[in-house]
């Protein structure tokens, strides 16, 4: 088992302070731009920011290894055109439920996605340890108090885009569990960003207006989420996770969730009632707890 390192540590500390900032940016570019637009140019800024990353890592791996290859034609043209649409619609269901809620909520129900890889594992006939059925439970309460009003028990629309976003990622991760083996995970990153810019793009000169004006308007948010949610942290989180216990790494990163709540508190003077809070409590807490046990199962294997 690999030992805990501090550096690794402060990697993936970062990482998470960037993600979970990252809300405040996507809510913010929304007061200029459409959800389509916002992700297209994000998600292209992204690609374009990870091909030196790319370069740099192939010439370190080739460096290592004179017979190292990325992955296979088929393995690349597959993963990278089927992570890209999940990603379209997974990233586009956050972006226009972000419209209609605080980041803070936007963070925790975007987090369920952790909850559910177990539960979708099934389908690909993975065993989900029963322990991870409480977890889920759990963190079912934890929405109910999160997203659910005193006077009323409607779902409200963003917290139900929310949560369509967290089912989609959680298959997003199943087919990046599948492919990342066989294919160069910068690469790949590299692909699906690219796929899912050019799509967003499409459904926003469909769809939307687009403001080259408006665009400029945005640019810090889109820059933030371009270059630092998707470029720098996404390498951070690669560097991060090489010297450091797998649990102890997804527990880091988890904490997104909770950065969300304080950038929104901090930046844009959101806050959230008790009964919320609660909810997050609830959530944050099944979805530790149901990493340790799917870890621990995964160490029994």
């Amino acid at each position: 088992m690999r030992q805990f390192s501090l550096k690794s540590a402060v990697l993936l500390l970062l990482t998470a302070i960037i993600w979970g900032s990252a809300f405040v940016a996507q809510s913010v570019g929304m007061r200029y731009i459409g959800p389509f637009t916002f992700n297209g140019t994000r998600s292209v800024l992204g690609a374009l920011i990870l091909l030196p990353i790319l370069a740099l890592f192939i010439k370190s791996e080739k460096a290592k290894d004179s017979h190292y290859c990325v992955g296979t034609k088929k393995d690349i043209l597959y993963s990278g055109i089927l992570c890209g649409v999940v990603m379209f619609v997974a990233s586009n269901l956050q972006q226009f439920g972000i419209q209609y809620t605080t980041v803070g909520k936007a963070g925790f129900i975007t987090a369920f996605y952790i909850v559910l890889v177990p539960i979708l594992g099934i389908f690909v006939k993975r065993s989900c340890p029963p322990l991870v059925w409480c977890g889920v439970l759990l963190a079912l309460v934890g929405l109910w108090f999160l997203c659910m009003r005193k006077e009323s028990i409607q779902l409200q629309l963003g917290d139900l885009l929310l949560f369509l976003c967290a089912v989609v990622f959680a298959i997003h991760i199943l087919i990046i569990d599948h492919y990342s083996p066989l294919v160069n995970g910068v690469l790949l990153s590299c692909i699906q960003f690219a796929i899912c810019g050019v799509l967003s793009l499409l459904c926003a000169f469909l769809f939307e207006v687009i403001s080259l004006p408006a665009i400029l308007n945005a640019w810090q948010s889109i820059l933030y989420a371009g270059i630092l949610s998707c470029g720098v942290a996404y390498t951070l989180q690669i560097l991060g996770q090489k010297n450091i216990d797998p649990t102890v790494g997804s527990l880091i990163l988890s904490l997104e969730s909770c950065i969300s709540v304080l950038a929104g508190w901090v930046i844009l003077k959101q806050t959230l009632s008790g009964r919320e809070l609660f909810g997050c409590a609830l959530m944050f807490f099944a979805v530790i707890f149901v990493q340790i046990v799917a870890s621990r199962k995964a160490k029994q294997r």
